[in-house]
């Protein structure tokens, strides 16, 4: 209720924002609970702990990847999820396309852009990211469906909002090249967590990634 009145305060379709439930850390039964209140997309952190929980919940459970992916976790991840939301680097990239063909799947990718240039978060540079990225609109197994970013640490939801701006214009820049108008590149954006989401909804976010908001503070 509170994403669909952020929504349309700022005349958006509530339905174009997805609720992700961040479930990372969170045990199977937690996860059943928010199963049965109606929630369908869970994004995890590591691949590990998700390939644990997933025997173990709903079959028709969309799983999402939050977290950076390593080389040697790229054939389970492929296998167990639908969409990737942290392609940090072209080789990644390159990597899961080539096992999603092995697999004989086609999986969704978002691109990880590092807004506020932190050494400690991972993601392409925001300068010429439509270039750097052009390559990847040929990949045929790994679609890139938009941008993914977590502003820097602020003191309010507020001070994100430039950032959750700028994304938006990244993506509107891909939109107008021809490599991805020719893939029809649907441009979606997830950004916005338990602190920001409103921000995020209203400055365009398709995706917001909740976790303390339906969990409760994260178990360690």
């Amino acid at each position: 209720a509170r994403i669909e009145r952020a929504a349309l305060a700022v005349g958006r379709d509530p339905a174009a924002v997805k609720l992700l439930a961040v479930s990372k850390t969170q045990p199977p039964e937690r996860v059943i609970e928010a199963v049965r209140a109606g929630l369908l997309a869970f994004g995890e952190n590591r691949v590990q702990e998700a390939a644990a929980k997933a025997p173990l919940l709903p079959a028709d459970i969309e799983w999402h990847l939050l977290g950076p992916l390593q080389s040697n976790k790229v054939r389970r991840a492929v296998a167990l999820f639908r969409v990737v939301h942290a392609v940090d680097r072209l080789a990644i990239a390159f990597e899961l396309d080539e096992e999603a063909a092995r697999q004989g799947r086609r999986i969704a990718g978002l691109i990880e852009v590092n807004l506020g240039a932190e050494r400690s978060k991972h993601g392409f540079p925001a300068a010429e990211l439509a270039a750097t990225l052009a390559p990847l609109a040929a990949l045929v197994h790994l679609e890139i469906r938009g941008l993914m970013a977590i502003p820097p640490p602020s003191a309010s939801a507020e001070e994100s909002r430039p950032h959750f701006r700028r994304l938006a214009g990244l993506r509107d820049e891909l939109r107008r090249r021809p490599e991805w108008q020719a893939r029809g590149f649907a441009g979606e954006l997830s950004m916005g967590m338990s602190g920001d989401y409103k921000i995020a909804v209203e400055e365009g976010s398709n995706m917001v990634r909740i976790g303390s908001l339906l969990f409760g503070e994260r178990r360690k």
